[in-house]
């Protein structure tokens, strides 16, 4: 237990004399260690958070945050599904949709993409997709007009303007008089937008729900499914298991954590593994506290001998050495994490500067996903990385102040 004896003596060495510059200087360079590396972790991690976020921004502009479905794949009567959805409080709205594969075709140019079949008017309750927009509208698409909005990367690779005339083949075999052959329309592009996600933008399409149907010869009123969004989306998994119950067991009811399950684990193992190998700079400083204490230890060794013979014990030792290191580590943690939450707020504003500074893009919105460099601070992680590094400074304190316990008087003051 510490006294408010090592608490004193521990606290006085910190404080060093005019012959003991030495260290003093050596005891801020590991303040200043243990700063920087607190500092990077908590910027590193606030950015990584930032990324998440605007990722999962993105595809849930786009996805679904809830689908209902019935056991079969489809919804024969959606309207009274969607009357019954909404007694929950957290649905803030709902848009059929009719779900299928295809093959879009232009002269010699194919590609593949999912067709999605919605109602503009409803779409725009669920997703983001009508702001998207680059030219055309969502609201183009009309019932019986066979017309298309496509992505950006698709228009750019089947060469696709306003007006210009596409075919869609469906995987679905029609008898003909020369044989089985694939059933496909002609289709006019009405729309074209950007997400800025390749995977919708190279792979998705919509089309009115009326033609879908027809495309995919789905009974009269039946669709694929219910696209819902809620409220909290973090609360996802539960209201789907509120609707599961609420609706019955002849409906499914299945959230965007399942259905984009890997993307997201596979972001939070990286976010994971960030933390550890980021920790390691951390855990760098601690060595040079540990070597701090020890060089402090030899160089006080005759006032350690001179303590012990005025009676103080060992363990009293080891508490004054420990005050002393984790003083340096608390100063040092306090100071990081201040700096790192500081810079984690304002790093967009930083990179900016500093690419007016050297006239350059550190983030091309030509080459990368994403042109900016989000930040989004999470104070459990910041309280986790500052709990984590006083901790090792603890630890790091352990060898020096037991070495320090087991200086002998006779031997420290023999040539005193």
């Amino acid at each position: 237990m510490i006294r408010p004896l090592e608490l004193f003596v521990g606290l006085r060495y910190v404080r060093a004399r005019r012959r003991d510059h030495f260290i003093s200087f050596i005891s801020l360079v590991s303040i200043i260690g243990i700063s920087l590396g607190i500092a990077a972790l908590i910027t590193v991690l606030s950015v990584m958070n930032g990324f998440g976020k605007e990722l999962r921004a993105r595809i849930l502009g786009v996805a679904s945050h809830i689908t209902v479905t019935d056991i079969d794949g489809r919804l024969t009567d959606w309207r009274t599904v969607a009357t019954r959805t909404h007694a929950n409080p957290h649905v803030l709205g709902d848009a059929p949709y009719v779900l299928g594969q295809a093959m879009l075709a232009r002269g010699r140019a194919v590609s593949g993409a999912i067709v999605r079949g919605v109602l503009p008017e409803e779409e725009r309750k669920v997703s983001e997709i009508g702001d998207k927009m680059v030219e055309g509208s969502l609201a183009a698409l009309k019932p019986g007009d066979f017309g298309v909005v496509v992505g950006s990367a698709l228009a750019w690779k089947l060469d696709l303007t306003l007006g210009s005339p596409v075919s869609i083949v469906v995987p679905q075999a029609q008898a003909t008089p020369a044989g089985l052959l694939p059933r496909f329309k002609r289709f006019t592009v009405v729309g074209i937008f950007r997400i800025d996600m390749f995977e919708y933008d190279s792979g998705m399409v919509l089309v009115h729900l009326d033609d879908a149907a027809k495309l995919y010869q789905l009974p009269a009123n039946s669709v694929t499914g219910l696209r819902l969004k809620i409220d909290a989306i973090d609360d996802a998994p539960a209201v789907a298991e509120q609707l599961s119950i609420s609706l019955g067991p002849e409906f499914r009811a299945r959230d965007w954590t399942r259905e984009h399950a890997n993307f997201f684990r596979a972001l939070k193992m990286e976010k994971t593994v960030m933390f550890v190998i980021l920790l390691l700079i951390v855990t760098v400083a601690m060595f040079n506290l540990i070597s701090t204490l020890v060089v402090i230890v030899t160089e006080k060794q005759s006032d350690i001998a001179i303590l012990r013979t005025l009676g103080l014990k060992p363990r009293s030792v080891m508490g004054v050495f420990i005050v002393q290191g984790a003083l340096i580590g608390f100063v040092g943690t306090l100071m990081g994490t201040a700096f790192g939450v500081l810079l984690a707020y304002n790093v967009e504003t930083l990179v900016r500067l500093l690419e007016q500074l050297f006239h350059t893009s550190f983030l091309a919105s030509d080459v990368y996903l994403i042109s900016e460099l989000p930040s989004d601070v999470h104070w459990s992680d910041v309280a986790l990385i500052a709990g984590s590094s006083f901790a090792l400074a603890l630890l790091a304190t352990i060898y020096p102040a037991w070495r320090a316990s087991k200086i002998q008087p006779a031997v420290a003051l023999r040539y005193e």
